[in-house]
């Protein structure tokens, strides 16, 4: 019976992250395809449309806005409009949240962006990995932190979740990880273990 239950599990833990990840994609693809096909039936004869076309269109346009976003006008014109949202209730909350976190991810990996660090609790032992993600605290309201102090964030295992801190930089120690690895070794609670350099 052990052998059998250890069978089905070793199956399991190749086929669900398989699975899983085939899953989002598609659901992505589908979702963009949804979005989009509407469009280009309306532009495109019926016998020339494929499927697939929407998802293609999709990631030229996310491409052409990233090359408008170089030129003045398009960077004034998405600040104007960012400004407006940011008057909206709701929408403030959600798009400021949204918009930081992608700033985050698109940072330069430097010392202060995304770095890596182990952050020690208090006098014992215990250590918590986190990402610096602000190494200095400009800008912030007065007396939200003392000088030397700086601001990580702490995910938890198996959830989409985790602990914003300001913690003294003399309790961080810096760890030789990329932010993909770290991430994922601590959603997994370490199960994934990163793979040694050079190898």
């Amino acid at each position: 019976m052990k052998h059998i239950t250890r069978t089905f599990f070793t199956g399991l833990a190749v086929t669900l992250p398989v699975v899983a990840t085939l899953y989002l994609l598609i659901w992505a693809t589908r979702a963009t395809e949804h979005a989009l096909d509407g469009l280009l039936r309306f532009v495109l004869p019926q016998a020339v449309y494929l499927p697939g076309l929407g998802v293609a269109l999709g990631l030229v346009l996310v491409f052409l806005v990233g090359l408008l976003m170089r030129t003045w006008v398009a960077r004034k014109i998405f600040s104007w409009t960012e400004k407006l949202m940011y008057r909206v209730p709701l929408v403030k909350t959600v798009y400021g949240a949204l918009r930081d976190f992608t700033e985050f991810l698109s940072r330069p990996k430097t010392q202060g962006a995304q770095q890596v660090v182990l952050v020690r609790l208090g006098d014992t032992d215990l250590r918590i990995i986190g990402f610096v993600t602000r190494d200095d605290l400009a800008g912030l309201p007065p007396g939200m932190g003392e000088p030397g102090t700086i601001m990580v964030y702490m995910p938890m295992s198996y959830q989409v979740g985790g602990y914003t801190a300001l913690v003294p930089r003399a309790s961080v120690q810096p760890v030789d990880m990329s932010f993909e690895e770290a991430m994922r070794f601590t959603l997994t609670a370490g199960l994934s273990v990163p793979a040694a350099k050079g190898v």
